[in-house]
């Protein structure tokens, strides 16, 4: 390794990106910096789920008394046209299209290809690499995600991948040095609450355990030009969050069950379809 080149570790607080601190020491490669991006629903509410936000500030202190590295958390400024010193979901949301088919709306919820929301995560990487140039990047690939390979480089290196590590002892080192995330050990979605790709079962509990976020979903969803969850088969609408609230609220009222075994969404809609529990 070329020693006038800074070393830096993308963290996202996964069990893999923070077993790459033991792979590390394990290779004794060096490391200078640990960069995090971090993204916000609002100027006032995180994209993590309280049990995350949490984590992440023991995890830091962990790091910062072991290591002596602080970790740096960084945000978008710059998305589209959209310019703050912290662009957060809901600016990007609420920004009026400039030009296109959909010129005048705003973006709303992002498409499941090419969706805009990946660039709150990217933005910060780039500054960084703007600003650092000859930076060599550590990234959280194990050695049995041979699929992602394809992203490695001189400049972009995975620790666990020259020390042989799997994933599964990427979660073995960071429980030994109490490091697993909350996603690992309960119900708690990694990832921003509000992300369109999570499963029902992530939408259902978000709308139980932090109703002041589904509240907020809710309002998003009325003012979206695009549905929440994009249509599965051609010439379908896709479903809103509102459609989300109906089913859930007909699960409470014991008029459908929570198996997805059995839910069609022609149930929301077809009243002999109802079933009594």
């Amino acid at each position: 390794m070329n020693e006038r080149e800074e070393y830096v570790l993308s963290l996202s607080y996964g069990k893999d990106s923070l077993a790459c601190l033991g792979a590390i020491e394990e290779l004794g490669w060096p490391l200078d910096r640990i960069i995090h991006a971090e993204i916000w629903a609002t100027d006032t509410i995180p994209a993590d789920l309280p049990p995350m936000v949490e984590f992440k500030r023991r995890a830091d202190a962990v790091i910062m008394e072991r290591w002596g590295i602080k970790v740096e958390h960084y945000h978008a400024t710059n998305i589209d046209g959209v310019k703050k010193e912290k662009v957060t979901y809901q600016d990007g949301f609420y920004h009026i299209l400039k030009s296109g088919k959909n010129q005048g709306t705003i973006k709303g919820f992002p498409m499941i290809r090419g969706p805009w929301c990946q660039k709150l995560k990217l933005d910060p990487f780039k500054s960084i690499e703007k600003s650092d140039a000859g930076a060599v990047q550590y990234l959280g690939i194990a050695v049995d995600e041979p699929g992602r390979f394809s992203v490695l480089s001189a400049e972009k290196r995975s620790p666990l991948v020259e020390a042989g590590w799997t994933e599964a002892m990427c979660r073995e080192w960071c429980e030994k040095n109490g490091l697993l995330s909350p996603i690992y050990t309960d119900t708690t979605r990694g990832g921003c609450w509000f992300c369109h790709n999570q499963g029902v079962q992530q939408l259902r509990l978000l709308r139980k355990k932090y109703p002041e976020y589904w509240a907020l979903l809710l309002k998003w969803d009325e003012d979206s030009p695009v549905s929440f969850k994009a249509p599965s088969k051609a010439g379908e609408t896709g479903h809103t969050v509102h459609d989300y609230e109906r089913r859930f609220q007909a699960e409470d009222d014991h008029l459908i069950s929570a198996d997805d075994k059995v839910f069609r969404w022609a149930m929301l809609d077809e009243a002999l379809n109802y079933r009594l529990f």
